[in-house]
């Protein structure tokens, strides 16, 4: 029987997750926003205290300084690793969100609408692609309100390629089909990482599809606070993708969630789909990869907050990137830190964003042997990085470790080659 998606579990055990908090303060050190304001209240252990007071009514859901900090946390979870107690913060905060969502319906995060139904996110996405494609943002590159945005969409174009690799013939898949997620901004923005993933998965071994009726995962909503449409959404690709074997997605923010699905909607049909949901790294580790051509290049590896944090995933993209001979791989100071990006956090709170930003900038900067790509594994980290080094006018590109891989598969001659 299919459960009533506003029904389905709320986040009762999210306040639960918070009980083995005792205060120590490991997490502080861990905290981007802590470490860029000093503010205890926009700590880890602060935000606690300040959740449970929500939980308990001493403190009612409206508020203002309650609102403010909670609204303020980036949700990169860097705190859970840092935690000895094992304190589940991001359930916590999801908990607390839901709450304060549920106080102010009509308050929610401006845009979010779009997400809900394809035609609008693609309408509104496939808008912003013309624009990149006139480089009207690129000669706007700089910090600033109005400017940054355009920036960042600037640093979502794939660079420019003499030819179209098509994709590799694989007589018999041996490793199972999988489903790619395509999604909203990635699809709309990141085709060309969905190229590069449909390729290398194809060299791999995997039969990779994409079935109809799929759309946005649902992490936007989810970290909102709007559980209910999160819900729907996740619901709506468990339908989209029930045959295949595994469900692959390039998006680290996307694959947190839909791994979650089991506690999501609260079901054995959503846990099953969780299971079966793997970051393209995680497939391409399992399969080997295949070595390819040699690339000479300094690459600094960003791991994204839900992939290291969310989902307990890096070896795995270190397996893929070390597959590429000639690649010089390493982790940046401050590499388990959030770019400041997370999800709409750097459009709403566009200060605070810069100066998390700023951090991950100057490790950039100050790197010795100098780095020539930062590869990071989620759209919206790419077009923060990005557009932070378009706006400092540094000399260094951005990547998705996947691209790399694609890049010496290329050139080791595994793909035909479309002159168009």
């Amino acid at each position: 029987m299919t459960p009533d998606i506003a029904t389905a579990p709320t986040g009762s055990d999210g306040w639960q997750a918070l009980d083995p908090c005792v205060h120590c303060g490991f997490c502080l050190p861990a905290c981007p926003t802590y470490l860029a304001t000093g503010d205890e209240n926009d700590s880890p252990r602060g935000r606690i205290v300040l959740m449970r007071a929500l939980a308990s009514g001493e403190l009612p859901p409206d508020e203002p300084a309650l609102r403010y900090h909670l609204d303020r946390c980036l949700g990169c979870r860097g705190c859970e690793p840092a935690c000895p107690s094992g304190v589940g913060y991001g359930r916590g905060l999801e908990a607390a969100r839901s709450l304060l969502s549920a106080a102010r319906p009509n308050r929610s995060p401006a845009g979010l609408g779009v997400f809900t139904r394809p035609w609008r996110y693609r309408l509104v996405l496939g808008a912003a692609r013309v624009l990149r494609a006139t480089g009207i943002p690129a000669l706007l590159a700089g910090r600033g309100r109005f400017r940054f945005p355009l920036t960042m969409l600037a640093a979502s174009a794939p660079e420019p390629r003499p030819k179209r690799a098509a994709m590799p013939q694989v007589a018999s898949p041996t490793r199972g089909t999988v489903a790619l997620l395509t999604g909203c901004v990635a699809g709309a923005l990141f085709d060309h990482v969905h190229q590069a993933t449909r390729r290398t998965l194809a060299v791999n071994g995997y039969r990779v599809t994409e079935p109809t009726g799929q759309g946005c995962c649902g992490a936007p909503h989810a970290h909102a606070g709007d559980p209910v449409t999160a819900r729907k959404l996740v619901a709506r690709n468990i339908a989209a993708m029930a045959e295949v074997d595994w469900v692959v997605v390039n998006a680290a923010g996307c694959g947190a969630i839909l791994k979650e699905a089991g506690h999501l909607l609260g079901t054995d049909e959503a846990t099953a789909f969780g299971a079966r949901v793997r970051d393209v790294s995680e497939l391409l580790a399992a399969a080997g990869p295949r070595p390819g051509a040699e690339l000479s290049l300094q690459v600094g590896y960003d791991p994204p907050c839900h992939l290291q944090h969310a989902q307990g995933v890096h070896q795995e993209v270190l397996t893929v990137l070390n597959a590429i001979p000639g690649l010089s791989v390493r982790l940046l100071p401050g590499a388990d830190q959030c770019c400041g990006s997370a999800g709409i956090f750097n459009l709403q709170h566009p200060e605070l964003a810069g100066s998390i930003l700023d951090a991950k900038l100057e490790a950039i900067r100050q790197a010795d042997p100098p780095v020539d790509l930062i590869v990071t594994g989620n759209p919206g980290c790419l077009m923060q990085i990005g557009a932070g080094v378009r706006a400092g006018v540094l000399a260094v590109g951005l990547a998705h470790p996947v691209e790399l891989l694609d890049r010496s598969y290329a050139a080791a001659g595994y793909y035909r080659q479309d002159a168009r």
